[in-house]
């Protein structure tokens, strides 16, 4: 007795070894798993994190293999070879552009490994598949029964919705929502039965092999259809939550498995992978105000057909207002409800025809080189990435564009939608392989609000994520979701492919806008790397001088027409200057947006050289602060005797020759007296409009920051010689000038 327990403490440490060192790993681990989604969660940690993970990941497949004594020495490094290969093989094979569908495969890679777990396992107590020396090693009560028939349910649909997913983001399926007659009935039908079945795994042992066989195939069958109809369903912006959604259910059908085979590894880690997946949805549901439930029946809403749109009024794609239907004020014009100046038929065509130079220069300009003049004047820029970045491989050029743009001072940032591409965090990816540094990413939530106060936003393939319908077109995939307010921007560029709805179906209003003027958005089609490479190459000719701008324009309009061309609106400004003996400069916000006093002070310097009185007048509000004006003018050495407070010079406005407004709008704005209920009615402002001739150089046509319409630029309009209007930053305006004088 004693040398029997001696001879069998050997064997009894040897086996409290294994299983001791099998549970301190798997501890190891989940805790390098936990490690692994806790830096994925942070983009300078993503990296780090990853390679953790897969690391991890081996180290568990390795241990449960030794463990479970599956494989011989020489059948696991065989199988080890095997899977290195075809890893390598896949990843020096797979494009960056093609990502979204492989982690989607992979998904669905998961899944069918539990699927195929559970199905062995149920095999497992009957010999004439495992043989009667592996029967004892597993336990297969109802519990691990019906686990078992859970793990081959829920991995059968993740491998056919991923399978889907993935078919619709490589192009081989429809892109589109798919939804067939019935499909709402038959997906709820196929998700019932997958439900049930499993319970029943646990009585096929009263029925022997063939009925356990014919409860594989159904469970199988059935989840793999509700699978199919639940993915083929999906489409537009609902494809990055089904990704992340998938993906949860690859680590819950995993747990599952685990369960059923009594293996703690993999209960963990798929409870992980399960779990972080599900609150990815989550967060992705809430930022695209979606509901998770809505998905997973696979609700979703048919895009509007052009025949639908708009046929009771509900359901019209509005776009932001053009200037046809913002109009123009007229004086002394209100409206009674609401105390804002009345747009008139007459007024609106008046504005419309009020920049008609510029407008022809627009037209003229090729939209790359309208695009660098948007850029050469902008401060801020913020661009927005999408799918059609990734399809061309553009985000080297995009990093470059970039870069030139804060050589030059700029501010330059990225605006992430979370939907942006066609999985989680595709931009990111892209944008830090080019090494764009992580703190000028900024998702939506904190950089939404600053497009209003933003130059220019440049839109690089993307669509569905800025599209202002998405507030107004209900009935859409797009409806409700939030987007990334473009629109605001001072001025949009959008290089897109071409003008065809996004993934989703609805039209962007954008595009409308720019098909009637060139003002607010500017379109360039075609791949986004010869895009962005025309806009690069128009915007080094334009600092070279190669490019004038204005004057090309005008004489690209004309160059077919036989008759002299009328004098633009600057050649007949300056014969009114040339002419004047008093000339009064009305500085503004524009003059210190485009920090142009070095070249007001140039032009007040040449006028009384030619022997013309030159004096300033200063609002007490022109600008962002007090004495905003004072300072910036004192910083070129305008003498201070040569700036006059408003009451101080107010009056002799009706006596001088010229008056030229720099970059400012409402504190010369004569609706002030006029149009009751606004922001500026009763506000003293200056009497420019008594000046015998009046010059205003804006930037565009827009309402100042009151946002009243300024009765002036109707007279411009109106073709009135009292009021020339020059559009464009200040500096190239100044400039234009000057070189006429």
């Amino acid at each position: 007795m004693l040398n029997l327990f001696l001879n069998g403490l050997p064997v009894l440490a040897l086996a409290i070894d294994r299983k001791a060192i099998y549970y301190a790993a798997s501890v190891l681990l989940i805790a390098l798993v936990m490690l692994c989604i806790s830096r994925m969660s942070k983009v300078e940690t993503a990296v780090s994190g990853n390679r953790i993970g897969a690391l991890s990941m081996f180290a568990a497949i390795l241990l449960t293999l030794w463990y479970y004594h599956i494989f011989t020495v020489a059948e696991l490094w065989i199988a080890m070879l095997i899977g290195a290969a075809l890893g390598l093989w896949i990843s020096a094979k797979v494009q960056m552009i093609q990502m979204p569908q492989m982690v989607g495969l992979l998904n669905g890679f998961g899944g069918l490994a539990s699927m195929i777990a559970g199905i062995l396992t149920l095999l497992s107590a009957h010999r004439e598949f495992m043989g009667t020396a592996n029967v004892s090693n597993f336990r297969l009560d109802a519990f691990s029964q019906i686990t078992a028939g859970l793990a081959v349910v829920v991995g059968g649909l993740t491998w056919a919705g991923s399978a889907v997913a993935a078919a619709k983001l490589a192009g081989k399926l429809q892109q589109r929502p798919v939804v067939y007659p019935l499909h709402q009935l038959w997906t709820g039908l196929f998700l019932l039965i997958s439900l049930v079945v499993p319970f029943f795994f646990a009585m096929t042992n009263l029925f022997g092999v063939q009925a356990r066989l014919l409860l594989i195939l159904v469970a199988v069958v059935v989840s793999n259809l509700f699978g199919y109809f639940f993915a083929i369903r999906v489409g537009g912006a609902d494809m990055p939550i089904t990704i992340s959604l998938l993906n949860s259910f690859s680590g819950v059908a995993g747990a599952i498995a685990g369960m059923a085979m009594n293996d703690i590894l993999l209960v963990s880690v798929g409870g992980i992978v399960g779990a972080s997946g599900l609150l990815l949805t989550q967060i992705m549901c809430r930022s695209m105000n979606r509901h998770l439930f809505d998905i997973l029946l696979g609700k979703s809403s048919k895009p509007l057909t052009r025949g639908e749109a708009g046929k009771d009024g509900s359901n019209t794609v509005a776009g932001p207002a053009s200037a046809e239907t913002t109009g123009a004020v007229v004086s002394g014009s209100t409206d009674a409800a609401t105390g804002q100046a009345k747009p008139t038929t007459s007024a609106a065509q008046a504005i419309s025809g009020a920049s008609s130079d510029a407008k022809q220069n627009d037209a003229a300009l090729s939209p790359e080189v309208h695009a660098a003049q948007w850029l050469q004047e902008a401060q801020s820029v913020i661009i927005v990435p999408g799918y059609g970045m990734a399809r061309s491989q553009a985000q080297p050029l995009v990093k470059q564009l970039a870069d030139r743009l804060e050589s030059e001072g700029k501010k330059v940032r990225f605006a992430i939608h979370p939907v942006a591409g066609r999985m989680p965090g595709h931009m990111n990816v892209l944008l830090a392989e080019v090494d764009v540094p992580y703190e000028k990413l900024f998702e939506m939530q904190a950089i939404d609000g600053e497009f209003k106060d933003t130059d220019m936003a440049i839109v690089i393939g993307a669509n569905d994520v800025i599209n202002p319908a998405a507030n107004t077109a209900e009935g859409t995939p797009i409806y409700g979701m939030p987007v990334l307010s473009v629109a605001d921007a001072r001025h949009i560029l959008i290089l897109n492919f071409d003008l065809k709805p996004g993934y989703a179906g609805v039209e962007n209003p954008l595009y409308a806008e720019a098909k009637e003027s060139h003002e607010h958005v500017e379109i360039l089609l075609g791949d986004a790397k010869e895009s962005l490479d025309k806009i690069s190459k128009a915007c080094a000719e334009m600092q070279a001088g190669k490019l004038s701008g204005e004057k090309d324009a005008a004489q690209a309009a004309t160059a077919d027409s036989p008759e002299t061309p009328a004098k633009s609106g600057l050649e007949r400004a300056a014969d009114d200057i040339k002419a004047a003996a008093t000339v009064i400069i009305v500085p503004g916000y524009g003059m210190a947006r485009s920090q142009a006093q070095p070249l007001v002070k140039q032009l007040a310097d040449r006028l009384e050289s030619e022997g013309k009185k030159v004096r300033f007048a200063i609002h007490p509000v022109a600008g962002r602060m007090p004495g905003h004006m004072n300072v910036l003018l004192a910083e070129v050495d305008v003498p201070y005797e040569k700036l006059f407070e408003m009451q101080a010079i107010d009056g002799d406005f009706k006596d001088t020759d010229m008056a030229i407004v720099i970059g400012a709008n409402d504190v010369i704005n004569p609706a002030a007296n006029t149009a009751e209920g606004t922001p500026i009615y009763g506000m003293p402002v200056l009497s420019v409009a008594d000046a015998r001739h009046i010059l205003i150089l804006n930037f565009d046509l827009k309402p100042g920051y009151a946002g009243v319409e300024n009765p002036l630029y109707a007279e411009a309009a109106a073709g009135e010689e009292h009021v020339i209007i020059a559009l464009g930053d200040a500096k190239d305006s100044l400039n234009k000038l000057l070189a006429l004088l």
